[in-house]
């Protein structure tokens, strides 16, 4: 039976995989900063915190990594921790750099020092990419972050890659584009849309605040990303990889699709606000995940109608 150490298990992702492992046979640890306390909401949502070995480790913590990889000594580690808002980076710059990179450098430092041959996935970010002219962004393409959060996630990658070529650690990085589903946090723009859609839907005369939403996203499902970052960790040599759906939509066509299946009109809910605009944003993220597709036989399964009928039938569930 292979073990798994999911750092950052109480997220979206962190979820989504342990159910994966967990089907496939693994014996999974989950890590979290104090799993005493987190009261580990998204696994319990689906069902899964009884059947997950919970941890507690602090990436940020080279002593706390390093003692828990021992301890556990697991084949694969996943690297799904460290702040994960782009918005959220703006505001705790210092925060978002060091959980990102320095919770991957002790990671990697410490699977090093151990000896043991452990992998290592690390949770990357289209981000990274900035602005690309439109292009479709590939694992060729040149890094130019616009955010405290994508220049933590571009530092991360280029630490992972540094110690793949310096000490033949079997570590690769996922540059994943947005991937959403009815886990992600309310501080998501995504999610922030469909439950104020829903309220609206139920009676509630508020009206939704927003910054640009002339920006353009490759907008892909959770459940289907967490497949390609097991099937990274499965090939014979380390390598990083694009994951993303291929096919753009602009923020205001998933607003009207959001709204068009409750039977509503967008625009007479939906407020233009100043005070949400970012520093610096992207407008248009697009995606070629043709070397998924070639070595990791991997495709995504769901359109974006797909998702915004999973998040809207889950949202209205809960109410």
């Amino acid at each position: 039976m292979k073990k798994a150490l999911i750092c950052g298990v109480s997220g979206q992702d962190g979820a989504y995989l342990s159910r994966l492992l967990l089907d496939k046979g693994y014996e999974v640890y989950g890590g979290s900063r104090d799993a005493t306390t987190n009261g580990f909401a998204n696994l319990q949502r689906i069902n899964l915190k009884e059947k997950i070995n919970l941890v507690s480790i602090n990436i940020s913590d080279f002593r706390s990594t390093l003692q828990t990889i021992i301890r556990v000594q697991p084949d694969e580690i996943y690297n799904l921790s460290g702040q994960s808002s782009v918005g959220l980076s703006f505001e705790q710059p210092v925060e978002t750099f060091e959980s990102v990179s320095i919770g991957t450098l002790n990671l990697l430092e410490a699977i090093r020092f151990s000896g043991l041959p452990v992998r290592l996935y690390n949770s990357g970010s289209s981000e990274c990419f900035g602005e690309s002219g439109g292009m479709p962004a590939d694992e060729e393409t040149p890094f130019k972050p616009r955010s405290p959060y994508a220049i933590a996630k571009a530092t991360a990658h280029w630490q992972v890659a540094n110690y793949r070529e310096a000490y033949r650690i079997f570590a690769c990085t996922g540059i994943l584009f947005n991937h959403e589903s009815p886990l992600r946090p309310d501080r998501f723009v995504t999610k922030k849309i469909i439950a104020a859609a829903c309220r609206i839907y139920q009676g509630s005369q508020e009206k939704l605040h927003l910054g640009n939403i002339d920006i353009q996203r490759d907008w892909g499902w959770a459940p289907d990303y967490v497949d390609a970052m097991w099937r990274m960790l499965q090939q014979e040599q380390p390598d990083d990889f694009v994951i993303a759906t291929g096919v753009t939509h602009s923020l205001k066509e998933y607003i009207a699709m959001v709204f068009a299946q409750l039977g509503l009109d967008w625009e007479k809910y939906v407020v233009s606000d100043a005070s949400l605009l970012r520093p610096t944003d992207l407008m248009i993220g697009r995606a070629n995940p043709t070397k998924a597709a070639e070595k990791l036989q991997w495709k995504s399964q769901y359109t974006l109608a797909d998702i915004v009928k999973e998040m809207l039938n889950a949202e209205l569930q809960k109410s």
